[in-house]
């Protein structure tokens, strides 16, 4: 077993705060990392204060990891020690079922094993993520970072941006699409960023008019205010996709009405509470869809850093010490952050 120093919940109600605790001795395929920047995700926030329903405490949170290669098995081949890598939302799945043959992981019929909270095969230990100074993964889900990518700008990209670059892919945006993006936060600023590149026209639909500069700037070319029905009415019936990423309750009708025949509204944010969602008429009478969209499978992840890297995209991101992590928590739900929080684990303590 190998030694670690991590930060971590300690009950749902508790500050998070410095713990030492044992990762898996690395086997043949796995892959030995020395962490340098995680991200922190709103999940983390909601997973350990048990708002996502029970987990085993302590728990480490953090699944936007980027760090270097320390050490390999003796049956890996893909890695090398000083390799930038990175590692996501998940660090297993069955590998049998016919999503994890697509390379769609994250959809495991069995379930995927997440990156914190959930058990590990290896050991049946609760897994532990990214806020910590080291983790032992298995190679097959281990992804490489670009070469002169920015590597605390690429760590929300693990979570933020794969969320945001799986629907945009899968609805085939590109040139001549018109795509909406609702809400402007850690998962809407990579939607603006990764749906303008693919050649999309970006559409921001927000309730705040001091969002207006700072959205153009991340490459919207259009921003509406959603509370107002004049303007909303003015962009019906126009836009192929929307992206919402909003995590907290609120009415679907209105974002359904800007769909275009054959348009899809597509929900990101993970909202405790349901929605007011559109009668059956809203769906018929334009053949619209709503759905769902869950990270993206290990190919897709690459294939999304590998975009980001082609484009000069990474994360808008505030750097933090370790010591600030329970303050960065209270300002992310004050929303108070331009648009990730990233943790340098230099700072990480005993």
């Amino acid at each position: 077993m190998t030694q670690t120093l991590g930060f971590a919940a300690f009950s749902a109600v508790a500050p998070l705060g410095p713990w030492s605790f044992e990762r898996r001795t690395p086997g043949p395929r796995d892959v030995q990392i020395q962490i340098l920047f995680c991200g922190i995700c709103h999940s983390d926030l909601h997973t350990v204060r048990g708002e996502w329903g029970p987990i085993a405490y302590p728990q480490v949170p953090g699944h936007e990891i980027v760090g270097r290669v320390v050490s390999t098995g003796a049956e890996v081949t893909r890695w090398k020690a000083g390799d930038m890598v990175g590692v996501g939302c998940m660090v297993d799945s069955c590998r049998t079922c016919p999503s994890c043959e697509e390379g769609l992981e994250q959809y495991c019929e069995v379930g995927m094993t997440g990156t914190y909270g959930g058990v590990e095969k290896q050991t049946g230990l609760p897994t532990q993520g990214g806020y910590s100074n080291a983790i032992v993964v298995d190679d097959r889900y281990v992804l490489r970072i670009p070469e002169g990518m920015d590597p605390a700008g690429a760590a929300p990209l693990l979570c933020a941006g794969i969320t945001t670059f799986s629907p945009l892919r899968h609805w085939k945006v590109g040139p001549g699409s018109r795509v909406g993006v609702v809400g402007i936060g850690g998962l809407g600023h990579m939607a603006v960023k990764l749906a303008a590149a693919m050649g999309a026209h970006v559409v921001v639909l927000t309730t705040s008019p001091s969002k207006i500069d700072d959205a153009k700037r991340l490459g919207a070319h259009e921003v509406v205010i959603s509370n107002d029905p004049a303007a909303m009415k003015a962009i019906a019936n126009s836009l192929d996709l929307i992206i919402d990423t909003v995590g907290t309750s609120h009415d679907l009708e209105p974002e359904f009405a800007l769909l275009r025949r054959d348009g899809a509204l597509c929900l990101l944010g993970g909202s405790p509470q349901p929605h007011h969602y559109p009668g059956a008429f809203s769906f018929i009478m334009k053949r619209k869809k709503l759905a769902g969209s869950l990270i993206g499978g290990i190919p897709e992840t690459q294939e999304m850093l590998d975009f980001c890297a082609a484009h000069n995209i990474v994360a808008d991101i505030e750097v933090v010490a370790a010591s600030a992590i329970n303050e960065a928590y209270e300002r992310m739900l004050k929303s108070d952050v331009k648009y990730r929080f990233v943790i340098d684990i230099s700072t990480l303590e005993a």
